[in-house]
């Protein structure tokens, strides 16, 4: 047992507030407190050569600690019998942190005590007159309002707000400004981050590399209403519109250069002003109830991105940024201190906020608009289908957490209800008809009135929302994210198509007690199965995206999805459309009964046409790729590892492990695929030129299938930049060209992130 400890002396720790206390140490030898007379003077505070000049006593305690230290028992940290209330429990998590904090390596609050200016807050840089608050230029307004949309951006991007927005001292403490512009700005900013800040936790589609929410205890404006500070946004745009108009060159009048200067940054406040008066605007529209708010901020947002041009052409006239004595990214210029708020940091491995450039600050506010325009036009899709096939589409673009969380916010508002009109449910009722069409939700079927029928469908679909709204939400989150989430959630759709069979068998008993040439088999269940199989396929296929596969292991990640379930995708298609068919037929039969006159039939387009089309391209595809990679290995052109700790079928469960959890379609097992995929089946077994030739012929096909779709989008477009020239250099590889070369190929996934150009090297 170490004996009690000595009484606390004044041990000088790093002077910085709220460090002292957790960083006591606790092993019953001594208590580390920092005593710090003036606090607010103290950055230097700690450093050995500044000792001095604190009025500290100082008191050696080297020796007591080393004696305490031998009567402790090797791998003993503390007895938990020591009574005192800093040092019950001293347990790993404490020990780990006690080494980590004051470590200039570990803890990022340390930082502050590298830099030999001062570092002053916003009221003592007021005191000491480094910072004005009134009567600011033009070009110090517009060097800060640029400076602050920068930092803007950068927490935007997964920074703390501590080392981006709160890095201007300005943002502080509004109420002491008094220059009008830089007010209602600073108000102006508060405000966008605190929308923003509540839209991205409540659409939480956020992970932590993605968005720091933290104030760290800072005032949000919340005393000041949205409305007051738009309005005051407004004043200033106003004056400032005086000023441009009060500048302007009159026709025949010799223009003063100095009257052109103040007209062209009277003009660059303004357009700064009103751009952020517009970014408010449409945060607060986006978090009104009604989608006419949605159409109101997709016309702001083409006002925003008409003053860009402005900004972008007036970025000079701003006040730059000094050299930073520390790093020389983050800009040090009146009105900001990147070190201001290093105390409210934990004491963590110090993360460096980086800064953007103004001139990508104009860039990234044009591609955030384009995606807010994007976001508005959600609303107008009316399928659940569609809604779902518009998420996969924007998550591709990788867009930034705002706009990932205002589409997430927008489609499921507060009410639980799709775009605040629609209930989920009837969404996936209509949804079903769309995809299906199964009987007992036609008005023209005795199913539809039955009470029990109608009990046992209203009951699946109730069961459906929360899946469904799982599946949206997921594809609101991160790419990388996404494929994790997606594993999971098909534990989720195999109970839905498990419970979705026992409803067909149950609805089809009861049809055909009524209507004996009707069938209800397999409608519910074909349709769970479509977004099943969709999930799966999007699985494996982001795994190419995200870089997760090796070049060995192509061949059976292809394989599995174009021997198994694009196979199953085309079979659930073509029988989705064939009972949408059948369908139909007995609704023109009812109707032919009703009416005597011939009505010309028109050849219509089947809802499910192109997307069957599609899927026979990518299973095309997916052959082609699986062939051509195992011809590269039988001419071993492909590099494999040594395994010593895992081998092949370790691999391969990993990557197929999330499908176990489904019964349809059953998972195909390591030895099941070596025994589908085993070319020595086949009398004579097919050699490497053959395979180059039926992989081409893959190609080829793929190829004929896409150009002949009508109106082809950017997808299409995509895979035949990919097919075309892999169906040329696999012609070449079965005329022998390169036979003798072990050298591997190169795969260029730039023309397309699932399929590869293959490059001969």
């Amino acid at each position: 047992m170490p004996p009690p400890p000595p009484p606390r002396q004044a041990v000088r720790g790093s002077g910085r507030l709220g460090r002292g206390s957790p960083c006591e140490l606790r092993a019953g030898v001594m208590v580390m407190k920092a005593s710090v007379e003036d606090d607010d003077s103290g950055w230097e505070l700690g450093i050995p050569e500044k000792m001095e000049k604190s009025n500290t006593n100082w008191v050696d305690i080297t020796q007591d600690f080393e004696e305490a230290c031998r009567e402790l028992k090797l791998g003993e940290l503390l007895h938990d019998k020591l009574v005192n209330f800093f040092y019950c429990r001293f347990g790993l998590f404490e020990a780990m942190s006690a080494i980590e904090m004051m470590d200039p390596k570990m803890d990022a609050g340390m930082i502050g005590n590298q830099v030999n200016r001062k570092v002053l807050n916003f009221e003592q840089a007021i005191k000491d007159g480094t910072i004005k608050i009134k009567d600011l230029t033009l070009p110090e307004l517009i060097g800060i309002m640029d400076t602050c949309f920068c930092c803007l951006i950068t927490w935007l991007e997964g920074h703390s707000l501590a080392q981006t927005v709160f890095t201007c001292l300005y943002i502080h403490n509004p109420d002491f400004i008094e220059d009008p512009a830089m007010k209602a700005f600073a108000l102006g900013i508060l405000k966008i981050c605190d929308i923003a800040r509540e839209k991205v936790n409540k659409a939480a589609v956020f992970e932590e590399e993605d968005f720091q929410s933290m104030t760290y205890g800072f005032k949000m404006a919340n005393s000041v209403t949205d409305l007051r500070v738009t309005g005051m946004l407004k004043d200033v745009e106003d004056d400032m519109q005086r000023r441009v108009k009060s500048t302007r060159s009159r026709q025949g009048e010799e223009r003063d250069p100095e009257v052109e200067l103040e007209h062209q940054q009277c003009l660059a406040v303004f357009s700064r002003v009103k751009f952020t008066r517009v970014l408010l605007t449409v945060l607060i529209a986006f978090t009104k109830k009604e989608t006419s708010a949605v159409a109101e901020a997709q016309k702001l947002m083409v006002q925003a991105a008409d003053l860009l041009s402005a900004i972008h052409n007036s970025l000079h006239h701003g006040i730059q940024a000094q050299n930073d004595t520390t790093k020389g990214d983050h800009p040090i210029m009146m009105g900001f201190e990147p070190l201001v708020n290093q105390r409210l940091l934990p004491p963590t491995f110090p993360r460096y906020a980086k800064i953007i450039k103004r001139e990508e600050m104009v860039n990234y506010f044009a591609r955030l608009i384009d995606r807010i325009k994007t976001v508005c036009e959600v609303v107008n899709l009316t399928n659940l289908h569609c809604i779902l096939d518009f998420f996969c589409e924007f998550s591709e673009q990788s867009p930034c957490v705002l706009s990932r969380s205002l589409l997430q916010t927008t489609f499921l508002v507060d009410n639980k209800k799709v775009f605040g009109i629609h209930l989920m449910q009837d969404m996936v009722k209509d949804a079903l008809r769309s995809f299906v069409s199964p009987p007992v939700l036609s008005p023209k079927c005795c199913l539809y009135n039955n009470h029990q029928a109608k009990d046992c469908i209203d009951s699946f679909v109730t069961h459906c929302v929360r899946p469904f709204c799982s599946l949206i939400q997921i594809h609101g989150h991160n790419r990388a994210r996404q494929r994790d989430k997606l594993g999971h959630i098909l534990e989720e759709f195999a109970t839905l198509q498990d419970e979705a069979e026992k409803v067909d068998a149950a609805l089809h008993t009861m049809l055909l007690k009524q209507e004996p040439h009707r069938q209800h088999l397999a409608c519910l269940g074909t349709w769970v199965l479509y977004h099943n199989l969709r999930i799966m396929i999007q699985y494996l296929l982001s795994g190419f995206e995200l870089e997760l596969y090796s070049m060995h292991e192509y061949y059976y990640i292809y394989w599995y999805l174009s021997e198994f379930l694009y196979a199953w995708l085309m079979s659930t298609l073509s029988r989705a459309d064939g009972s949408q068919m059948a369908e139909e037929r007995i609704m023109e039969e009812q109707q032919k009964g009703r009416s005597s006159k011939k009505t010309k039939k028109k050849k219509k387009v089947r809802p499910l046409s192109r997307e069957i089309t599609m899927s026979q391209a990518y299973q095309n595809m997916c052959a082609g790729m699986f062939k051509t990679m195992v011809a590269f290995d039988m001419d071993g052109k492909v590099r494999k590892p040594k395994f010593e700790l895992d081998s092949e079928q370790v691999r391969y469960e990993h990557r197929f492990a999330p499908f176990n959890s489904v019964m349809t379609p059953p998972p195909v097992h390591y030895l099941q695929f070596k025994e589908m995929s085993d070319l020595n089946k086949y009398s004579p077994p097919p050699q490497s030129p053959e395979l180059y030739v039926a992989a081409s012929k893959h190609f080829q096909q793929a190829k004929m299938i896409l150009e002949n779709i009508p109106n082809p989008d950017h997808e299409v477009n995509r895979i035949l930049k990919v097919a075309k020239p892999n169906f040329v250099v696999m012609k070449l590889l079965a005329g022998g060209h390169k036979k003798e070369s072990k050298v591997p190929p190169e795969f260029d996934f730039s023309a397309h992130k699932y399929f590869p150009v293959v490059k001969l090297v």
